[in-house]
């Protein structure tokens, strides 16, 4: 909850600064609380998410539900961005074709995890999804609330020289065993 108090904190700091033309932030405005910088994001555990920060090309695969192929799906913009110097990361996928979607992401450092709050257009709601970086460095998320059924879990990879791979698997059976039915490609813009 402190992330949560402390992100209102940052937006209601900007509504008090200074606003330029057209109701936008004026760039004293945004460096008065931070949202100029990036360093806090690059560094100890944010860095887990900050290596995504920046703006991304999505290729996308979907499994048949017979689970014998795959196709390529219409793909989407995916877009990174630091907040506070280090107090959330939040994203903006915006798929090709229409849509969008947003993840605010806040570090819980008392339970060495991340919690998620995602919603999107046309179902606006909040889905708390928390995450943990394993053994090899990739992000592990598991939805929390509301469970969806079959459950899922999205697995975000290192990042290469190229882009980043991400993956989204089903399980049927408890989570014993998992399924990919779902991936992507990310490369720069």
């Amino acid at each position: 909850m402190k992330n949560i108090i402390i992100t209102s904190g940052l937006l209601l700091g900007l509504s008090s600064v200074a606003l330029a033309s057209e109701g936008e932030p004026s760039e004293s405005a945004l460096a008065a609380v931070g949202m100029d910088k990036t360093e806090g994001c690059m560094t100890g555990p944010m860095a887990q998410f900050g290596r995504y920060i920046g703006d991304w090309t999505i290729e996308d695969m979907q499994l048949s539900a017979d689970g014998k192929e795959w196709t390529k799906g219409p793909g989407a913009r995916w877009n990174f961005t630091c907040l506070g110097n280090g107090t959330a990361i939040q994203d903006f996928w915006m798929p090709n074709g229409g849509g969008f979607g947003t993840n605010l992401r806040m570090y819980d450092k008392d339970n060495d995890r991340w919690n998620i709050a995602w919603t999107a257009v046309p179902t606006p709601s909040m889905t708390h999804i928390q995450a943990k970086q394993d053994a090899a460095g990739n992000i592990v998320m598991h939805y929390v609330s509301p469970k969806p059924n079959p459950a899922r879990r999205i697995t975000f990879f290192s990042p290469d020289e190229k882009g980043w791979d991400w993956t989204l698997d089903i399980s049927s059976d408890g989570e014993k065993t998992w399924r990919t039915v779902y991936k992507i490609r990310a490369t720069k813009r």
